[in-house]
């Protein structure tokens, strides 16, 4: 129980220490912009999948040292973004560290998919967003540059 949480429980953490900094709905938006009350909603889809995800190869016994690395590697790195897109600011560098994340997400499935097919499949989802909040980041940095 405590894998299959534990996205859901870090990602909680960070969303309310970092709940007073996030100014979305002050940011000037590309289009295909979500209202801010979707975030929460997928974000809690997505922990749960990757928690499933973990506690699946962890029960088969199908976990590498590689695979437990680049999973919480991009755990890492997904809760830091918030960081610094919303605490600090820093757009520019957001947009780097989201197509580091990106990265990483692509390389953990692949790696779940190789062990577990259906633990890859339960990625897809992650992936998807995870392009859609890239396109997002850099919308919003260009869009915002002079404010």
């Amino acid at each position: 129980m405590f894998y299959l949480l534990l996205p859901l429980i870090l990602g909680t953490i960070v969303g309310i220490i970092t709940s007073k900094a996030i100014n979305y709905n002050d940011l000037i938006k590309p289009k295909l912009s979500p209202p801010g009350f979707i975030f929460p909603i997928v974000w809690t889809i997505i922990y749960l999948l990757l928690g499933v995800s973990y506690t699946i190869l962890r029960e088969k016994k199908q976990l590498t040292k590689e695979i437990k690395q680049i999973y919480y590697w991009q755990l890492i790195f997904n809760y830091l973004w918030t960081v610094i897109f919303f605490v600090f600011k820093f757009r520019l560098f957001s947009v780097l560290w989201i197509i580091i994340l990106d990265m990483l997400v692509i390389y953990m499935a692949y790696q779940f998919y190789k062990n577990n097919k259906l633990t890859g499949y339960l990625q897809i989802p992650y992936i998807i967003w995870l392009i859609f909040a890239t396109y997002l980041n850099i919308a919003i940095y260009l869009l915002n540059r002079g404010i």
